[in-house]
């Protein structure tokens, strides 16, 4: 190659390099405007926050020391608070905390069993619709465009956020844990329906075609060359549902529909500042607890793609409020 084809080319590439770098100066600029303007869109005022910094400080330090009296019906009513009430409640072998999960007063350990129910129940029961949506939502299975039938309807589930399906209940069972529980089933259709149909797209032919060679029907080469590719992947992706479900019993019962969220919302509505941060130590605890197990499942079934998640990792993902609400992606 001559040397004036080899200096065309060079600048060629400048001329591109250029470019390039003037789209991202442009769209960094871009970026930074409409962040400026949608903050003063909404009145966002550094001066009128900082201004307010010492009120919110003094609201802080009012959750100090957190008041576990409520942890059972034991230390209620042997009026045991603070910390002291936590071992307290296993004397006997923890019996104060048998008695305060089977009984019908609202002590912590109750409504946290309660919010756990909440998450479990709601997944159990949206995984056969989410199942039955996401395996049709699937090209392998329905032909094109039929299968835009189901994935439409995925999709709009989907749009809709558990803390609005909530609502739409409201005239159903009322602001309960009955609705919170269809809320999240409803939400699980849409999400762990979608989870399905995309990993149902990337299986192999090579299993397929063997079972069609066989003269299998199409339920069979449906059932054995194509679910069973899947199955591990399946229950994977449910266990991590169950993880996002957890954090959603917990935002709808901040909205009245039980379980702890409702605990922590009564008690700040009361101005019993350290009775709610009790809560708030015990939504920590769920968080951590379900994560922690369902990702040591996950990992057990998928080494490949999950790993353990370790107590750090956990803590990290409660600031991700897309799966305090149940919005965004909910690949990992």
């Amino acid at each position: 190659m001559s040397s004036s084809r080899i200096d065309e080319t060079l600048q060629v590439l400048e001329r591109r390099r250029r470019i390039r770098q003037l789209f991202a100066v442009a769209m960094l600029a871009v970026v930074l405007a409409a962040t400026y303007f949608g903050l003063d869109f909404i009145g966002f005022d550094p001066k009128e926050l900082w201004a307010q910094v010492p009120q919110e400080i003094e609201f802080i330090k009012s959750f100090v020391p957190p008041n576990f009296v409520d942890f059972t019906i034991y230390t209620e009513q042997n009026n045991i608070t603070g910390l002291k009430a936590i071992p307290a409640s296993f004397r006997n072998f923890g019996q104060p905390i048998v008695e305060s999960v089977t009984s019908d007063s609202a002590s912590l350990v109750r409504l946290s069993m309660v919010t756990i129910v909440l998450g479990f129940t709601g997944t159990v029961l949206g995984f056969p619709l989410a199942l039955f949506f996401g395996v049709l939502g699937s090209e392998q299975v329905t032909p094109f465009p039929f299968n835009f039938i189901f994935r439409g309807a995925m999709s709009a589930i989907r749009a809709i956020p558990a803390l609005v399906w909530i609502l739409i209940y409201v005239p159903l069972a009322g602001i309960n844990e009955v609705s919170a529980v269809l809320a999240i089933a409803t939400d699980t259709v849409g999400n762990l329906g979608r989870l399905f149909t995309d990993e149902l797209e990337e299986i192999e032919d090579g299993p397929i075609e063997a079972i069609q060679s066989t003269g299998a029907s199409r339920p069979q080469v449906i059932g054995f060359g194509m679910l069973s590719q899947v199955s591990t992947s399946y229950v994977a992706w449910t266990l991590y549902i169950l993880e996002i479900n957890t954090r959603i019993a917990i935002s709808l019962g901040v909205v009245g529909a039980g379980g702890i969220g409702r605990y922590i919302r009564l008690r700040q509505d009361l101005f019993k500042y350290q009775k709610a941060a009790a809560g708030i130590i015990m939504v920590f605890v769920i968080v951590i607890s379900v994560e922690l197990l369902s990702s040591r499942i996950r990992a057990r079934l998928r080494p490949d793609e999950h790993e353990s998640k370790s107590i750090l990792d956990a803590i990290r993902d409660l600031a991700d409020g897309s799966k305090w609400l149940g919005t965004g992606s909910n690949r990992p």
